[in-house]
């Protein structure tokens, strides 16, 4: 059988391999979707490790979940109720990832945002990265609790889960991934440090200021929304 959209798919593989390669994934964790031109997504198969996956082995489905294209036996993660929220929620989102980095994954099971602007790349990339509320993984407590969230964001904490992030394309989405963890890394290291040293609020809005000429795509919560969420 040929497969269509065989550049997208190996782009997947490489990531899910990355992702397993980094420690993010164990077993059958975590999943990755694009969007297609057609409106259409490929996402990554339920019950395979990251470190497995072939670019036969991903499946192509509509809207609705619904199989338009698999091999036997294959079918998507029920956890693509998240992913696919993400796509309906905003219209700039190519390619969703879901995975358990575990530094930002103790964030999100210590129950505690990622929400101090003090690493300068951090700040111009991310913003603020929230805890959404507790969900059963797999029903669509996911895409409900995740909902309100992804006009403002494009890094979440899933409490007592994991991180979601969303991008343009797959690689951003998985930058993304790779910025928040690196940055719960060092909030740790700080925090046992004696606490992180915030940037100015003129410097923070300098630097939010300059993510369009540096090409940045996606959400940025701002640093007006951060303060009021702060008080």
């Amino acid at each position: 059988m040929e497969l269509s959209y065989m550049p997208l798919r190996e782009q997947i593989c490489d990531v899910c391999h990355k992702m397993w390669q980094q420690g993010w994934v164990a077993a059958n964790d975590g999943n990755v979707s694009a969007k297609l031109e057609d409106g259409t997504f490929l996402a990554t198969p339920t019950g395979i490790s990251k470190s497995f996956i072939t670019p036969e082995k991903l499946v192509h489905i509509d809207r609705d979940c619904s199989i338009l294209e698999a091999q036997e036996g294959y079918r998507p993660s029920s956890e693509m109720k998240m992913h696919l929220r993400c796509y309906a929620e905003r219209e700039d989102v190519g390619a969703v990832l879901h995975a358990h980095p575990p530094v930002a994954t103790g964030f999100a099971v210590a129950n505690i945002p990622l929400d101090e602007y003090s690493m300068i790349e951090t700040v111009l990339t991310l913003g603020s990265v929230p805890v959404t509320p507790y969900a059963t993984p797999s029903t669509y407590e996911v895409p409900d609790a995740i909902a309100p969230y992804l006009q403002d964001h494009d890094a979440l904490l899933l409490q007592n889960h994991g991180a979601l992030t969303v991008g343009s394309d797959v690689v951003t989405a998985y930058y993304r991934m790779e910025t928040l963890e690196l940055f719960a890394k060092i909030s740790m290291n700080a925090h046992l440090l004696g606490g992180a040293k915030e940037i100015s609020r003129e410097n923070i809005d300098r630097l939010i200021s300059m993510r369009q000429g540096y090409g940045i795509t996606g959400r940025h919560p701002g640093y007006k929304k951060y303060a009021d969420e702060k008080d």
